[in-house]
């Protein structure tokens, strides 16, 4: 193959459009632009979000903070949510789903230390409080990180 040898696919170049050549073109007298109007003026359209010289919406409204998209958002249980379950039960997160007490992982299950825990569990979890794996470990558990 040599370089005066190559040619485009059949069908991938087109003729370019030639607007106001006439009326016999389809495109002719007011070169597919219709009649009158901001669109029909030389320069083009108008920019987007171009609100006819309203004051545009991203500029009404007030900008205040950052919104950290790489944060680590924790599905958050309390000791106290672990009260319900059997002594002797292995907590993990689709225990958790299947009770009703957090709808969504999330990136991982943190347990708070809010609240009492008298059963003795073993609790699979992304995340402990201090306190939480205190109260856990007191009343006889294990607190493991997943």
């Amino acid at each position: 193959m040599k370089l005066h040898e190559l040619s485009p696919n059949p069908g991938a170049v087109r003729d370019v459009k030639r607007v106001g050549r006439g009326h016999g073109s389809g495109n002719g007298k007011t070169a597919g632009k219709g009649h009158k109007g901001q669109k029909a003026r030389s320069g083009g359209s108008i920019r987007p979000g171009f609100e006819g010289g309203q004051t545009a919406l991203a500029r009404r409204i007030p900008k205040r903070g950052f919104n950290n998209i790489f944060a680590t958002k924790y599905a958050v249980i309390n000791v106290s949510d672990l009260e319900q379950f059997v002594e002797g039960t292995v907590v993990d997160t689709e225990v958790l789903k299947a009770a009703g007490i957090i709808k969504k992982e999330l990136d991982g299950v943190k347990v708070l230390g809010n609240g009492e825990l008298t059963k003795n569990l073993t609790v699979k979890a992304a995340k402990f409080s201090a306190a939480a794996k205190e109260k856990i470990e007191k009343a006889g558990g294990k607190a493991e990180v997943m």
